[in-house]
């Protein structure tokens, strides 16, 4: 068995639809953040679910890894082939398969993004609700549990992937879930491969849920003196069950890098980002009361977004946010981390953060979904400098160990990928060699993304 033999296999069986260029095999080892450039031995342009189960057979019979690719947006080296093997490009398998409105779901192939899906529904008065920022694919979002600004609302991939098609380690194609929108049928396979991130089995359809475009749409910006006003003014507003649509924080350093990309002129003070969707009365409710919050909390200059072209200036800033920081420090690269806290503990959370980043030398900014207690950093690091790579990783590191400290997660939605697992045994205890125990039940040799999420040899 070798993976030399796999590939000869598989330019047999996929032709043209296999390459072992120099160009191809690099573009599929980047990544999005620090980790180290990590090339497959192949890459692999399936278009059916019958030529991934033949591939992964191909695969199986010669002990050949094969980790799933999908937009490769992914933040913690998830889809890196860090064991060789073949690169599962997706981007060919893009179809908006069925699209049912009277249901509310639609069924994709998993190289859909979730814009291509949104413009292809612009007729329905639907659209999927999950927004990470970056242009994701479904099928990728799904393997990580996405989940982004909306969530908050609308929750994760976890609440919205109703059943998939996967093609498991052995080459067999099982279907997860169905169209009903509940179920007391059996375990729940569906949620089992949501954030597997492609250890357990290879996801070539998804169903998700919709939803029905909100009548009436308003956004809002607006300052605050620090972060602790902002985040107690979240709090309190989801305390007082406020349907909030979109309820995002920046710090003064975020401001500051989007200040200088778009040219704009917010004051340098930390801001939330808020939206709010429902009938216009509602959405005019639900804004007054949260401005009444805001300043009870110091929050000050509402300005409000009605018009869609405004709306999108405002989230086109915030999705850019991770650029716009990167250009505080031309050249840098940044090393990502978030980590999610129960909502009581945000504001406690965030002020042990700033404190640490206060004492580094780097520039970090701290944004986030903080209506779900999930927030970021962007670490800016200069190439090459090892003194700073090791401070940006202690960084993340006091920020992982406080999230468990504090009865949180390491990590909210970027997923465990290279970067979180030396945490899994910490959060998980026991459960995480439950989780090994699936692994080699599902994967016994260990070649769907080896490396990631458990550790198993």
């Amino acid at each position: 068995m070798s993976i030399e033999t796999a590939i000869e296999a598989l330019r047999k069986a996929l032709g043209t639809r296999f390459e072992t260029s120099a160009a191809s095999r690099s573009l599929h080892g980047q990544n999005e953040s620090y980790f180290a450039e990590t090339l497959p031995d192949g890459v692999a342009y399936p278009e059916n679910t019958e030529e991934v189960a033949k591939i992964v057979k191909i695969c199986a019979a010669e002990g050949c890894p094969i980790v799933a690719w999908g937009t490769g947006t992914s933040l913690e080296g998830n889809a890196l082939a860090v064991r060789g093997g073949i690169s599962l490009d997706m981007s060919r398998m893009n179809s908006v398969i069925e699209v049912l409105a009277e249901d509310m779901i639609a069924v994709v192939q998993p190289g859909v993004t979730r814009e291509a899906l949104n413009e292809d529904l612009r007729a329905t008065g639907l659209f999927f609700p999950v927004d990470p920022g970056a242009n994701a694919s479904l099928g990728g979002m799904a393997s990580t549990r996405a989940s982004g600004t909306t969530a908050v609302r609308y929750g994760t991939m976890r609440e919205n992937v109703m059943a998939l098609e996967v093609v498991l380690a052995d080459g067999r194609i099982i279907r997860t879930g169905s169209r009903a929108r509940k179920s007391a049928a059996g375990y729940d396979l569906t949620k089992l491969m949501i954030g597997s991130e492609g250890t357990l089995g290879i996801i070539t359809e998804l169903t998700v849920r919709l939803q029905g475009q909100p009548e009436a749409i308003s956004a809002a910006v607006c300052a605050f003196p620090d972060i602790p006003s902002a985040v107690n003014t979240v709090i309190q507003t989801i305390q007082m069950g406020v349907p909030m649509a979109r309820i995002e924080l920046l710090d003064e350093i975020s401001i500051r890098g989007l200040n200088t990309h778009f040219s704009a002129d917010m004051p340098e003070q930390t801001h939330l980002f808020l939206e709010f969707h429902g009938s216009e009365s509602a959405v005019a409710e639900q804004a007054e009361l949260v401005a009444e919050i805001a300043s009870e909390h110091g929050g000050d200059g509402f300005k409000w977004a009605t018009k869609s072209e405004d709306r999108n200036n405002l989230w086109k800033m915030r999705h850019q946010s991770y650029l716009a920081t990167k250009g505080l420090r031309p050249g840098c690269q940044a090393l990502t981390t978030d980590i999610c806290v129960p909502i009581s503990q945000l504001a406690r959370a965030i002020a042990d953060t700033q404190a640490d980043l206060a004492e580094s030398s780097l520039i970090g900014p701290i944004l986030g979904h903080v209506g779900d207690g999930n927030y970021h950093t962007a670490l800016l690091v200069e190439p090459g400098n090892a003194k700073e790579l090791a401070e940006a990783k202690d960084l993340a590191h006091r920020m992982a160990t406080r999230a468990l400290a504090l009865g949180g997660t390491v990590t909210g939605e970027h997923g465990v990928g290279q970067g979180k697992m030396k945490y899994m045994a910490e959060e998980h205890g026991a459960a995480w060699n439950v989780m090994g125990d699936l692994k080699r039940t599902l994967d016994p040799q260990n070649i769907l993304n080896p490396g990631k999420v458990v550790q198993i040899n």
